[in-house]
């Protein structure tokens, strides 16, 4: 079974249904409000866990009836949570998401507890590193936690797969000791300041990027190394709530990966991932089984 590490945020989703999404100064009348356990490192946690790996999560939580859920939420999933801290002085993270009619979300994120992450407990969670055989990062954490972390797993040998969202601009020398690189198209123009995206991919490669993995959403994907430079296009589903779509990708994405893949296979399994999720409503409620994968797959003769 893979190991995989991750590293990240955990958050309360407060979900609100809406007909639009609001423009600035505009009021929109919502229709469902919904509770979803969330938070990209969290949700990348479950989508790797239901895809069958052995899965333990690093990050922080309030000493609250939500951290409390969050937690037991991720062990109903068999998630090992040693290494998630209960914070006596921040409250557990919390995001306000508007899903428009179409599917599209808008979220807001008071982080909380996730930014008291400290470099003290990545440091306790060395011993982590030397058995994983992948790690998962994102950017809803402090930077120079996330830094530390991939120092690290650079040290252990340990493959990183580093979701930079959301999007900020990050320093060559973190970005040259990523394995692998997954913005979407929004963060991929924010982490180069191109907008051209093939501008952007040049200057990626030339600070030393390795694979690059760029999710385009309805368009697919484009997968980028020193070999190839490849699209992959998107399945087509009728999408109902896209706020997990990018995390299932990742989780699933890592699993694969552990599990000596090909990139194009783990690429494809990913996509499926994140096209099953794009269909149900919630973050990790969204998440598929590996079983469903498969069968999706399947029924698209891959």
């Amino acid at each position: 079974m893979a190991k995989i590490l991750v590293v990240g945020s955990i958050n309360m989703d407060l979900v609100i249904r809406v007909p639009h999404a609001p423009e600035p100064g505009e009021t929109v009348l919502g229709g469902d409000f919904t509770t979803y356990p969330g938070g990209k490192g969290a949700n990348q946690a479950v989508a790797a866990s239901r895809m069958g790996g052995d899965v333990t999560m690093v990050g922080r939580v309030g000493n609250d009836d939500f951290g409390d859920s969050l937690i037991q939420t991720l062990l109903d999933d068999r998630v090992k949570t040693t290494y998630v801290i209960k914070d006596a002085d921040a409250a557990t993270g919390v995001a306000m998401i508007a899903v428009s009619a179409d599917g599209e979300n808008m979220i807001m994120v008071a982080s909380g507890a996730n930014m008291q992450l400290s470099l003290e407990d990545i440091n306790h969670a060395r011993p982590l590193m030397r058995e994983a055989d992948i790690m998962l990062v994102q950017l809803e954490s402090p930077l120079d936690v996330v830094t530390r972390a991939v120092e690290l797993a650079k040290v252990y040998d340990v493959p990183v797969v580093f979701n930079p969202a959301p999007g900020q601009i990050l320093s060559k020398a973190l970005l040259s000791n990523v394995d692998y690189l997954t913005p979407n198209l929004s963060e991929l123009k924010c982490l180069t300041e191109e907008e051209d995206v093939n501008d952007a991919i040049l200057k990626l490669k030339a600070w030393g990027v390795r694979t690059l993995v760029i999710t385009l959403g309805v368009n697919g994907v484009r997968v980028v190394t020193e070999e190839m430079d490849r699209h992959l296009p998107a399945f087509e589903v009728t999408a109902v709530d896209t706020t997990a779509a990018g995390d299932a990708f990742n989780g699933t994405l890592a699993v694969a990966l552990a599990e000596e893949k090909s990139l194009l296979e783990a690429v494809w399994m990913g996509m499926a991932a994140g096209a099953l999720a794009a269909t149900k409503r919630g973050a990790q409620t969204s998440l598929p089984t590996r079983e469903a994968v498969e069968q999706f797959l399947r029924s698209h003769g891959l």
